[in-house]
């Protein structure tokens, strides 16, 4: 991919007016970052985000974002910025070629961040496929211990302000975000040519996300012969035992509305109980990824919690 031209327009002082005397000069300047937000200097970086804060012109941002990327300065922040003002202007499917073109720029620890640009990129083009395929790699990166290089945690930022991520958390963000990804695919499925296997799929994504009565409705149309297919061997016992689980973790309906009765509570306790089995790589799984899918690169793209009909 190439950079895109400059207009001359944007390639004005973005400095305020000069105070008087040096000491003034620099607390006027000063002020004006910290209001604007935009860094120091006067390289592209900067001047990108001069245009996305202050100017409020996407499209010259991105100009010199590009110049930023090609030219070598700070590239990573240059990339990650440039994407996110793409999707704010409908530019998400560029936004997805340059970072796939550019992240070999960026160190190994910036990747994680760029992933999850990338992921939302995915969401916001719809390619759900391509968004299972890349958490089920984050999820490989954790079974291998190669998450936050290594670290318990990482120090993460939003909105300005920075906080401590454990890999508890960022494993039950990526399952959820595996499971509500494979829910989309299966219902665009469904309404292409529904069946009771893409059904049985759907619900197991509803069990998973804690949505226990949509999952419950699904599998009683499959069992009453809802969809084409129910009356397979296969089908049944599959809805049968996806129906055990449900009972299994779901609460009757007199205990749903008790104070406590927090149904978060056990996808929880179950991270904490993983937790405590942490340790370094080993050749034995953790107790979480028996149920997923094995990595295999015959596998690549589809979901590792689900079956593909």
């Amino acid at each position: 991919m190439e950079m895109e031209g400059a207009s001359g327009s944007h390639n004005r002082s973005y400095r305020p007016a000069e105070g008087e005397g040096e000491e003034g000069e620099n607390t006027k300047e000063h002020m004006y970052h910290a209001i604007h937000k935009v860094p120091c200097g006067d390289g592209p970086y900067v001047r990108a985000k001069h245009a996305q804060l202050v100017e409020k012109d996407p499209e010259a941002a991105i100009v010199w974002f590009w110049k930023a990327i090609n030219g070598g300065d700070r590239v990573e922040s240059a990339l990650k910025d440039m994407a996110v003002v793409m999707k704010q202007v409908d530019r998400s499917e560029e936004a997805i070629e340059a970072i796939k073109s550019f992240r070999n720029r960026c160190p190994s620890q910036a990747q994680d961040s760029i992933d999850n640009v990338l992921l939302d990129l995915y969401k916001k083009c719809g390619k759900m496929e391509e968004q299972i395929a890349l958490l089920k790699q984050k999820l490989r990166q954790i079974y291998e211990g190669k998450m936050f290089n290594g670290r318990p945690t990482k120090t993460a930022r939003s909105h300005g302000k920075k906080f401590q991520v454990s890999v508890k958390q960022e494993t039950a963000r990526i399952l959820m975000s595996n499971f509500m990804a494979a829910e989309v695919i299966y219902r665009k499925a469904q309404m292409i040519d529904a069946d009771s296997n893409k059904a049985c799929n759907l619900a197991y994504c509803l069990i998973k996300q804690s949505r226990y009565d949509e999952a419950r409705s699904l599998l009683e149309q499959v069992s009453s012969g809802g969809y084409p297919g129910w009356e397979d061997p296969k089908i049944k016992i599959r809805a049968e035992s996806l129906m055990t689980e449900l009972d299994a973790v779901q609460p009757p309906c007199f205990l749903q509305d008790l104070p406590g009765m927090d149904l978060e509570d056990d996808f929880v306790n179950g991270l904490d109980r993983l937790i405590a089995e942490w340790g370094p790589p080993r050749s034995k799984r953790l107790p979480i990824f028996e149920q997923l899918t094995p990595f295999r690169d015959d596998d690549e793209g589809e979901s590792p919690d689900v079956d593909k009909s």
